[in-house]
């Protein structure tokens, strides 16, 4: 039996004469794909045998482009060529030894492997069993002709020329890399230049050739001048600039003349191959011999920077002052400071000023620059607060300077300007500023000053309007008068009480009067004083918003009472009725007369506007607010937009005052020293005030909801979510109680309040969860739904009562009263939207929004912030 089994090795060499026949015309077929793989294994094993030295002479080539041999000792590049030739040989020695040839067979056994089922290796076999039977020999052709039909399919095999597992260190990745720097930055003619270090290399050599290059200072940002493409003539070169000449071939074939390094003394030997010098004036640069050129060349000096005012020193209504300046220079301004000095000719020497003043050194403050953009020619602001300086609202000099790249410094002519700085209006705060300066001027004036206070406090009865400020003056005098008895009085003490003595101006100017009455008196006197001081219109305008703010709070307190006497008589007789009303004076007329008094003021006419503001004192001396017609409260319309007007303020308060626990979060301290005009931590809305709180009266216009807020500030001992979670609380009380107002304005109001509720939702998840970037994200949006709310509640309510009064329009008279928007804006009344009458005018506006623009893009501009701030700045500014 087993003599009948053939033997499969035996007659696996016997290949019959058909299948034979196939393998042919096959491997016909294939005649492309396998030469093109066998030229494949060609790469791939001469890549890992031979990649060391291809990376060894792309390495050698990039460093003679690079001129590097230039630089060092012929030793050196002998010794560098030697080590170069002798790793060569070792690498090509090393490589003919591991490169094996390709044979045909080799691509055959490549080619076959890359198919399924190695066709062609079937294509090669005999059968083994079953030869003499026909079926299995048709099976058997059958096999070989699908094997066949896949080979003739074959394509070349790509090669594997990844050598990483021989290059762990990436050499070759080295290599490639210096030559595409020795590709942009050197040139293929500094290679000739090794030729002339071998012996009999000048021999070689075509002849002797040079290079030359003119780089510009880095600062001109000039491009570096090629001198082998500049043609013989004039040439004109940045002041500065890097003269560099490199000789190849015979030493001595060419030498340099030149007379513009301005060299004195002896000069190196001209013929040195390599020659390098700076460019200092103009003069002529000659190169002797083959191939040699001549250039005149003319010296563009950099010029000295110029700084100029472009405008008048001015100061806000909180006493900073904006110095406009502008700059320029020919390849740009690299800083530049402000030095303020005392002008002592021009103070009138008398009383606390008779003194010699205390040495001081003068106030030094860098000019702000461009962050982006040319600083060649540019035009800025220098903004800066020195109302607590001693020599603020004195004659000074300001001297300004600019500085380029070259050091050079450019100076503006001096200017003599009094020291812009906050000016007070109420005459007991300015005493106490008068006094502060002389004590800063000189301890001398120390016992004068005491005696002064004493004077001045000697009948204090009518003089301070609070217990507390007179309570702080006196604590002031005596702690003065101790200290400077016992010439105690150093200057940590003496600068801590000029501190306490601006604290208690601010306290009297500014004051945290409670009584409304007094506060309207108190603005009725500042800004009479403001008139006959020649005060700025900033400061005008400053006094004259106080003045509407204080008398809008006397005019609530007096509906307030008179809603409580209505109810207490509960009926009125007509003829007392018509005898109150010749008395009563609606809020448009009050706005009226203080529009015309602003409008006075602003047109010089100063002696009529102080008549005006005297007639209304005594009108407001006497006169009964009215409540609506025939005596009647607010409507549920008007109370439920006093009501959401409170929530949206409460609700920027706790905004503002998240973003500065963010700030302290990540860059401790950054709010010190920052709250100056705008006291109370939670971004209030100035004059010391807070968003949170209901205003002076303390109480929420409608009566109702947010007493627990009244006091907020930064005194609120509840964390910043409970305080989310009450104000959204609020929200959806006051939701709840809308008026039942139809048509789309009031379901668009309706929506827009519940948007603001999921909004404060989300807000105080995020407090709770220590999130403060997203939380401040949610309070806006929160924000903005109160305000479209809000614009939407009083369409609705407009169009309510427009249609209650048969469609003519707004009857004479406030029935509502009026509001202020959390913009400061008159919100009109029975539900109609005002307009901005009462917001910054004129330049005002502008100047403040450069103000605020400023300081967003100086804080964006400190790279120290955290990351989380700076993308809160720079989404402020991308959106304003």
């Amino acid at each position: 039996m087993a003599d009948q089994t053939p033997n499969r090795s035996a007659t696996a060499q016997q290949t019959d004469p058909q299948s034979l026949a196939l393998l042919r015309r096959t491997l016909r077929r294939l005649r492309l794909p396998l030469a093109l793989t066998r030229i494949g294994l060609f790469a791939e094993r001469g890549a890992r045998a031979f990649w060391p030295l291809w990376t060894l002479l792309i390495a050698v080539l990039a460093v003679l482009m690079l001129g590097l041999q230039d630089l060092a000792s012929v030793e050196t590049v002998w010794a560098t060529g030697v080590l170069s030739l002798m790793a060569a040989l070792w690498f090509l020695v090393r490589g003919f030894m591991k490169f094996r040839w390709v044979s045909r067979e080799d691509a055959f056994q490549r080619l076959d492997a890359s198919l399924v089922g190695r066709p062609l290796t079937t294509l090669r076999d005999a059968q083994a069993l079953g030869a003499g039977d026909a079926a299995s020999a048709r099976i058997w052709a059958v096999h070989q002709g699908r094997m066949a039909d896949r080979a003739a399919d074959a394509k070349a095999v790509e090669p594997d020329l990844r050598v990483a597992r021989f290059d762990p260190f990436g050499m070759r990745y080295v290599a490639l890399t210096a030559l595409f720097v020795a590709l942009l930055f050197g040139s293929v003619w500094r290679v000739s230049s090794v030729v002339g270090m071998t012996p009999g290399g000048s021999a070689l050599a075509a002849g002797p050739s040079w290079e030359g290059w003119v780089e510009p200072p880095a600062y001109t940002g000039l491009p570096v001048i090629y001198l082998n493409d500049i043609d013989a003539g004039d040439l004109a070169v940045a002041e500065g600039s890097r003269l560099t000449l490199r000789f190849y071939g015979q030493v001595g074939a060419l030498s340099v003349d030149e007379t513009v390094s301005g060299r004195v003394g002896e000069k190196p030997d001209p013929t040195n191959p390599a020659q390098d010098f700076t460019i200092a004036r103009t003069g002529e640069l000659t190169i002797d011999g083959p191939g040699g050129r001549a250039w005149d060349l003319i010296v563009i000096h950099d010029t000295t920077p110029t700084i100029a005012l472009s405008g008048k020193a001015e100061t806000n209504f909180e006493g900073r002052m904006t110095l406009p300046f502008s700059a320029t220079d020919d390849y740009g301004i690299t800083g530049g400071e402000a030095v303020i000095t005392l002008d002592l000719d021009r103070i009138d020497r008398r009383y606390g000023l008779a003194l010699p003043p205390e040495a001081r050194d003068p106030i030094v403050l860098p000019l702000p620059i461009p962050i982006a953009g040319s600083r060649s020619q540019f035009e800025e602001n220098l903004i800066d607060d020195f109302s607590k300086h001693p020599w603020a609202n004195m004659p000074v000099r300001i001297d300004l300077s600019a500085l380029d790249a070259a050091e050079q410094t450019g100076r503006a002519e001096a200017l003599e300007i009094t020291l812009a700085a906050r000016r007070f209006f109420d005459p007991l705060a300015a005493t106490v500023i008068e006094l502060r300066r002389d004590l800063l001027w000189n301890r001398a004036n120390a016992r004068r000053v005491v005696q002064l206070m004493k004077a001045v406090s000697w009948k204090p009865d009518g003089l301070f309007r609070k217990e507390t400020a007179y309570l702080r003056y006196r604590t002031i005098m005596r702690r003065l008068n101790t200290v400077s008895s016992h010439n105690a009085l150093t200057t940590a003490k003496r600068d801590e009480i000029a501190e306490a003595m601006w604290d208690l101006a601010l306290l009297i100017e500014e004051g945290d009067i409670g009584d409304a009455m007094e506060r309207m008196r108190a603005a009725q006197e500042k800004l009479t004083e403001a008139m006959k001081n020649g005060a700025s219109d900033q400061e005008i305008a400053r006094l004259m918003q106080e003045l509407r703010d204080a008398t809008k709070d006397y005019m609530r307190q007096l509906s307030q009472q008179a809603q409580r006497d209505q109810q207490e008589r509960n009926s009125e007789s007509a003829e007392n009725q018509q005898q109150q009303d010749r008395l009563r004076m609606t809020q448009d007329d009050l706005q009226r007369m203080m529009d015309r008094i602003q409008q006075l003021m602003e047109e010089g006419k100063m002696a009529e506007a102080q008549q005006a503001l005297d007639e209304l004192q005594r009108m407001m001396e006497n006169m009964r607010v009215t409540q609506g017609e025939g005596g009647q409260g607010q409507s549920p319309g008007d109370q439920a937009m006093d009501g959401l007007s409170e929530t949206l303020r409460d609700q920027q308060g706790l905004s503002d005052q998240a973003f500065r626990d963010l700030q302290e979060q990540f860059n401790p301290g950054a709010n010190a020293g920052q709250s100056q005009g705008n006291e109370g931590r939670n971004g209030g809305q100035g004059r010391g005030q807070s968003h949170e709180g209901q205003g002076s009266d303390g109480q929420n216009q409608s009566g109702q909801g947010q007493q627990g807020q009244a006091n907020g500030g930064g005194n609120d001992e509840r964390s910043l979510a409970q305080r989310q979670e009450q104000l959204r609380r609020e929200l959806e009380r006051q939701r709840g109680g809308l008026p039942d107002i139809g048509g789309e304005a009031g379901r668009a109001a309706r929506e827009a309040l519940n948007r603001a509720e999921g909004a404060m939702r989300d807000a105080e998840d995020a407090l709770k969860g220590d999130d403060l970037a997203a939380a401040i994200d949610k309070q806006a949006e929160a924000m903005d739904a109160l305000r479209e709310g809000m614009r939407n509640l009083g369409e609705a309510l407009a169009e309510q009562q427009r249609e209650m009064r048969g469609g003519q329009g707004d009857m004479q008279g406030n029935v509502g009263g009026e509001r202020n928007d959390p913009l400061g804006r008159n919100a009109g009344s029975n539900g109609q939207l005002g307009n901005d009458q009462n917001m910054l005018q004129g330049e005002d506006v502008y100047r403040r929004a450069r103000e605020l623009l400023d300081e967003i893009r100086r804080r964006s501009g400190e790279g120290a912030r955290p990351e989380i701030e700076l993308d809160y700045l720079r989404r402020l500014m991308e959106r304003f």
